[in-house]
């Protein structure tokens, strides 16, 4: 089984190759559409601004790649940036198109959060949806993961099945079949963020 990293310039690869590897999993970062169809699932990472994120995929074509693979059932994993540019749209800066794999927008915590600090960083506890997804197979209601965001899915509640509490239940993962995505850095998560990652291969 191959999983194709996205290399589209937004992504912290190294860790997450490293990460995919602890796990002993076949990994191949690429920008090359023929590559990412030839794989067997898909990760989508991302940092940064949307606008500049969602330019550099349609840049190079592989908006549509994505598109089209996640239509022919095949596993798409975004982490990050990367789970927000699968919703519709976001508001960060302007008005900005995704890729629409899942219902939903993008919108600053800041007004949900109260006197929180701006952005979210640290760890923080998993609440899951029911009945618990697949994703989580490997996960306990509480285990904790890793948030670097100040910005967070919203008008998705068809879709979620992770949240995290931050001065409001904020979302921390989404799915809607065979696309999910993952607000936290999974790379970042320790033995809980592995064993994420495990359960993605295992789909």
């Amino acid at each position: 089984m191959k999983i194709a990293i996205v290399d589209y310039g937004v992504g912290n690869l190294f860790s997450l190759c490293s990460s995919f590897r602890a796990i002993g999993a076949d990994t191949v970062v690429t920008g090359d559409a023929a590559a990412l169809r030839c794989a067997d699932k898909i990760v989508l990472p991302g940092v940064g601004a949307f606008a500049d994120a969602a330019k550099k995929l349609r840049a190079g074509g592989l908006d549509q790649v994505l598109i089209g693979e996640a239509n022919r059932d095949k596993p798409l994993l975004g982490i990050c940036l990367g789970m927000q540019l699968l919703l519709q749209k976001s508001f960060e800066y302007g008005e900005h198109d995704g890729l629409g794999l899942i219902s939903g927008n993008v919108a600053g915590i800041a007004p949900m959060v109260g006197d929180r600090k701006i952005p979210h960083i640290g760890w923080n506890a998993l609440l899951f949806s029911t009945p618990k997804h697949p994703l989580f197979q490997n996960t306990k209601e509480g285990d904790c993961v890793y948030f670097v965001h100040s910005y967070a899915a919203v008008d998705c509640e068809q879709s979620i099945i992770a949240r995290a509490e931050y001065g409001a239940l904020l979302t921390a993962a989404v799915a809607r079949d065979n696309v999910m995505g993952v607000q936290f850095h999974p790379e970042k998560s320790g033995e809980v963020g592995l064993n994420i990652l495990r359960a993605f291969c295992a789909l």
